[in-house]
């Protein structure tokens, strides 16, 4: 049995994994705690994620009123192929042409980030468990406008059947084993 056969299926493995960065748009900038630490969590997590092929899916809520993704995210996107998905509903499932994307992938874990936890990260992972994908929730990179709303988020997912993880945690699972030129890469981003 290889290594990657034994591991329990609620680790993450590169191979069968997405990142999916929900509404990391301009407009929140001013009113989330935190939002600096927080893209930066994002940023590291895409950059680790390049490096191990995970394909990247970008949401955008309401482009016209809330703005683009900013542009600490926006501009790593040379680094992989990235999928966006303008949307108005709350939840990413329901815009158009998503499950079509997630589909074509043919990847069941979802790395989830972004804003905001209570809102559309939480409708998002719903969604996601209802249609059988195994939805992983960076509680380092994802946020709300207020910590209750982030808590109650983060437990009303994670007693779904959400996974709970965070970016150092979600990156070591995908990378297997120390050693290699991935390792000291990804290494070198969380350090």
């Amino acid at each position: 049995m290889s290594e990657l056969e034994t591991r329990h299926k609620n680790i993450l493995n590169a191979a069968n994994s997405v990142l999916l960065v929900i509404d990391v748009q301009e407009r929140f900038r001013p009113h989330i705690e935190g939002f600096s630490g927080l893209t930066a969590a994002i940023v590291t997590l895409v950059k680790g994620c390049d490096a191990l092929a995970v394909p990247v899916i970008v949401s955008e809520q309401y482009t016209k009123g809330l703005g683009p993704t900013v542009n600490e995210i926006k501009k790593l996107e040379s680094a992989a192929p990235w999928h966006y998905f303008e949307k108005n509903c709350f939840s990413t499932v329901g815009a158009d042409g998503f499950l079509s994307c997630l589909k074509k992938l043919g990847r069941s874990q979802i790395i989830v980030c972004g804003i905001e936890t209570h809102v559309c990260v939480n409708q998002t992972v719903h969604g996601l468990l209802e249609l059988g994908y195994q939805p992983h929730i960076v509680v380092d990179a994802v946020a709300s406008r207020s910590e209750i709303n982030k808590k109650i988020g983060l437990e009303k997912m994670i007693g779904s059947g959400a996974q709970p993880t965070t970016v150092e945690m979600a990156l070591f699972e995908m990378l297997v084993e120390a050693g290699t030129a991935k390792f000291k890469e990804v290494q070198s981003l969380v350090k």
